[in-house]
């Protein structure tokens, strides 16, 4: 197990993110109809399929530059609240990375905490809340906290997701506090985040495909 990947090679990482949202379109627009307007993977779809189509005009694209497509199109195509918040998670990833030839344990820690400090300035929304944030705290805790314990690479990413799960199962347990789902409150309980799942299933895709990586 390698204990880094290439940013050129992590443009598997991208690929696998667009391909997991326009696969689970109609999953994400399910969940959605509980509490929302039903379309979350209707919109999701729309800007990854942009996003694909864009960097399908490239002929080759790191993973910090097809992070930032995907960034620039979710914040100037996509509209609702989840264009602006998830073109921020994306830029934030970007950022963190695009100085960066090799991408270690280090620097995915830094992709993730500028994520969420990019997400973090836009919305008030914390763990509890039901939303996005009580899939992404956790994975950044948890990422931080196995990094600081000495882990390895594959690890830190195994136990983040892991976190990432349990805060995604927990929004099934609690009342809707933000966004459009709020206005149902204690009706929404028994129905999981339409916006945790969609952050779980990218950050899945991410770390299912960096294992990949490292492997080689």
């Amino acid at each position: 197990m390698n204990a880094e990947f290439s940013n050129q090679a992590g443009s598997l990482v991208v690929d696998a993110i667009i391909s997991t949202i326009k696969a689970n379109k109609g999953y994400l627009s399910e969940v959605d109809s509980h509490g929302g307007d039903g379309d979350h993977g209707i919109n999701m779809n729309k800007g990854f399929t942009i996003a694909r189509e864009e960097l399908d005009e490239q002929s080759v694209y790191t993973m910090s530059e097809g992070l930032k497509v995907i960034s620039q199109v979710l914040m100037n195509k996509i509209g609702g609240s989840m264009g602006p918040l998830y073109g921020s998670f994306f830029r934030g990833l970007s950022a963190a990375s695009r100085k960066s030839g090799k991408i270690n344990k280090e620097i995915m820690l830094n992709m993730l905490k500028k994520a969420y400090q990019n997400l973090a300035e836009l919305t008030d929304a914390r763990v509890g809340d039901k939303s996005l944030m009580d899939v992404l705290i956790p994975t950044v805790e948890a990422y931080e906290e196995a990094l600081s314990a000495g882990k390895s690479f594959e690890l830190c990413l195994a136990e983040s997701l892991a976190a990432a799960k349990t805060g995604l199962e927990s929004t099934k347990a609690i009342p809707a506090k933000i966004g459009r789902a709020s206005r149902i409150g204690d009706r929404s309980i028994g129905h999981q985040d339409a916006g945790a799942t969609s952050c779980y299933l990218i950050l899945e895709a991410m770390v299912h495909t960096i294992y990949e990586l490292l492997e080689e």
